[in-house]
């Protein structure tokens, strides 16, 4: 794989979210940041979906909404799809831009987050049809949060022991489509994960903490047929830290069928 397809957020004086197909997968503070990540396995065949939110409402339950700001004129965001070949810098003076959604504020002019923008484009780029876009719909994502609780618990307690099967198995289809969006074998991404928690686990820094329902918030994505599991800080509630304190975090996006759970991102 020569080329890399890469998710950019920017943004300055202003927070923002960028998601791709309905699911989150950057965000950026209050005063502003940069970020850029791969996003193979968020693409799909055809038409995709690239949306900006400015000012992303807080993910904590019982946060107040945002208040209405008055624009500086300084305020913007944008987010964008890039091809860099792999090694170069993704920017749009290195990499063919296959999208962008830009927003800048207006002096004087009152806008009310969130704000949200949105662009569809074809990627010249073909992946298979990936299977959390054939997941069933949830519901009553609340009514799940005890036993999405008790799946999430299991594989902290798995990982604490240093055993990396656990998730093999609860997440086969995620390993292979993983494999297959990055044009890697299977077996040595499986390779990978054993030896890191391998290592994780002899470093000592394998001691997550154990979801509860309480601690545990359920975020609808997909056009609601992923659950993404996140703590009241709006970050992976599955999560440990090594020893000199420094966070490691384990996103799980679940689907839900017949109350069994599959991280399938």
């Amino acid at each position: 794989m020569d080329r890399l397809l890469v998710l950019r957020l920017r943004s300055k004086g202003v927070a923002a979210e960028a998601l791709l197909n309905g699911l989150p997968l950057a965000r950026t503070p209050k005063n502003g940041g940069d970020c850029c990540m791969p996003v193979h396995e968020f693409v799909i065949a055809g038409a995709n979906k690239l949306e900006l939110v400015i000012g992303p409402p807080p993910l904590a339950p019982g946060a107040p909404a945002p208040a209405p700001v008055v624009g500086d004129g300084d305020a913007r965001a944008d987010a964008a799809l890039l091809l860099p070949r792999v090694g170069q810098l993704a920017s749009e003076h290195a990499a063919r831009l296959l999208g962008q959604v830009s927003w800048a504020s207006v002096d004087g002019e009152v806008y009310r987050p969130p704000l949200r923008l949105s662009q569809e484009f074809d990627i010249p780029v073909r992946f298979p049809r990936w299977r959390w876009l054939d997941a069933p719909p949830i519901a009553a994502a609340d009514d799940l949060r005890g036993p999405v609780a008790t799946f999430l618990q299991d594989v902290a307690i798995a990982l604490s022991r240093g055993d990396p099967e656990h998730l093999i198995v609860a997440a086969k289809l995620r390993f292979e489509e993983l494999a297959l969006a990055y044009q890697r074998p299977a077996a040595d991404d499986l390779a990978r994960w054993r030896a890191r928690v391998q290592l994780l686990h002899a470093q000592k820094s394998l001691r997550p903490e154990l979801p509860t329902p309480e601690s545990l918030q359920l975020r609808p994505v997909a056009d609601g047929r992923l659950l993404e599991c996140l703590a009241a800080d709006g970050l992976p509630v599955l999560r440990c830290a090594r020893p000199d304190g420094s966070p490691i975090y384990w996103p799980m996006r679940l689907a839900a069928v017949e109350r069994r759970f599959y991280p399938l991102r």
